[in-house]
């Protein structure tokens, strides 16, 4: 995130006005509307990869279940589509590895509609396609940025949750079988005297 990017307020803004037809039934076997694959297709083209008519794309699927990560990268492909992206020209390669890779983790804690409507969601969204693409917020340091992008995981807020959950159990069976241990002991000193 060595790299100066464009104002962040203004890509909030663009997500706010994401359009009806990103958010609608993205097209899993024969069902729905959108074909995501022809999407980021034209994304990445957009944005100048020279490789993008040789890229396989992972974006077609006939499982149900990968719904709301279909629909994470539409929105995703809305808010790259921005014309400070655009513009650039050599960013293609760059948003394709994030619409490859961060869509999925996100699918698994974040409903794609919160990404659109819940504030800090949409920070979140733009705050890692920005470090995805090597670009900080114009106006933010990288430890600014890093530090705001690392607050608003979502991800990473679940696995420390559920690594606090685990340490919990952890310590609750040990408590018990202290316990255990201890009303055993007081049991076998009572039988002896």
């Amino acid at each position: 995130m060595t790299e100066e990017g464009p104002e962040l307020v203004a890509l909030l803004r663009r997500l706010t006005e994401c359009p009806a037809e990103i958010l609608e039934e993205p097209r899993i076997g024969t069902s729905g509307r959108i074909v995501v694959c022809a999407v980021v297709f034209d994304l990445i083209d957009a944005l100048g990869w020279a490789g993008a008519p040789h890229v396989e794309l992972p974006f077609q699927s006939s499982d149900p279940s990968d719904r709301n990560a279909l629909r994470i990268v539409l929105i995703a492909c809305w808010l790259l589509h921005d014309p400070w992206f655009v513009s650039r020209r050599d960013l293609g390669a760059r948003a394709h590895a994030f619409l490859v890779e961060m869509p999925p983790r996100l699918a698994r804690v974040v409903d794609a509609e919160r990404l659109v409507t819940d504030p800090e969601r949409r920070e979140e969204l733009v705050r890692h396609c920005l470090a995805s693409l090597g670009l900080r917020p114009r106006g933010e340091t990288e430890a600014q940025a890093n530090d705001r992008r690392t607050s608003l995981d979502s991800v990473e807020r679940r696995r420390v949750i559920e690594a606090t959950r685990a340490a919990e159990e952890r310590a609750r069976q040990v408590r018990e079988a202290l316990a255990n241990k201890a009303a055993e002991e007081a049991a076998a000193k009572a039988t002896r005297e």
